[in-house]
């Protein structure tokens, strides 16, 4: 799925204790995310793709280096110790990198078909690959509605708890948002 589909979704996740810090909820939001840091390597292959040695960084790690059990153990535990509130932070962070690789199964299938398999027990085992042959395209409707849903309940939770996303870059932009949401939107 597009990063920024990853991205509301775990935002979602990271809503889940009612009581969360914005310092909770933006560990939570960027350990979902995580994952598809191993999708960085993109940069390095387009600037090199015409050279007579380009970098394959995205073509051979997108989906294997961040997608595994030991990139979720990695980013959960940055989570715990970043957080005073440790066990439930660390939880949460779990279960937003999973969610990440869920869809990914779901909802990643390229525009030429290809699948992009998960392979979860790296780098312990390359035996359990997890993919479903009704993967959705990328840039599929199901992708797209997902996104819109997950963008509406960032709004919906922004106009009754008083925060959004924005929190997480300006505390002055997430206020403006939340106000003209609640003026938009009143009781």
């Amino acid at each position: 799925m597009n990063p920024i589909t990853h991205f509301f979704l775990s935002w979602g996740v990271a809503n889940a204790l009612p009581n969360s810090t914005r310092r909770h909820r933006a560990i939570i939001t960027l350990a979902g995310v995580a994952p598809d840091l191993d999708g960085l390597g993109i940069v390095a292959e387009v600037l090199t793709s015409k050279t007579q040695q380009p970098l394959h960084w995205w073509t051979d790690y997108h989906h294997v280096l961040g997608h595994n059990i030991l990139a979720a153990i990695v980013v959960t535990s940055i989570a715990a110790l970043l957080a005073s509130s440790r066990v439930h932070t660390a939880l949460l962070a779990c279960l937003a990198v999973h969610l990440h690789l869920l869809c990914d199964v779901v909802g990643a299938r390229g525009p030429d078909g290809d699948q992009w398999p998960i392979p979860y027990l790296l780098p312990f085992s390359s035996s359990v690959q997890w993919m479903w042959h009704g993967q959705w395209a990328l840039n599929g409707w199901q992708n797209i509605a997902i996104t819109i849903a997950a963008v509406g309940a960032a709004f919906v939770l922004a106009r009754r708890r008083g925060y959004s996303p924005l929190e997480m870059v300006s505390t002055r932009a997430n206020d403006v948002f939340v106000d003209a949401i609640r003026k938009r939107f009143p009781l």
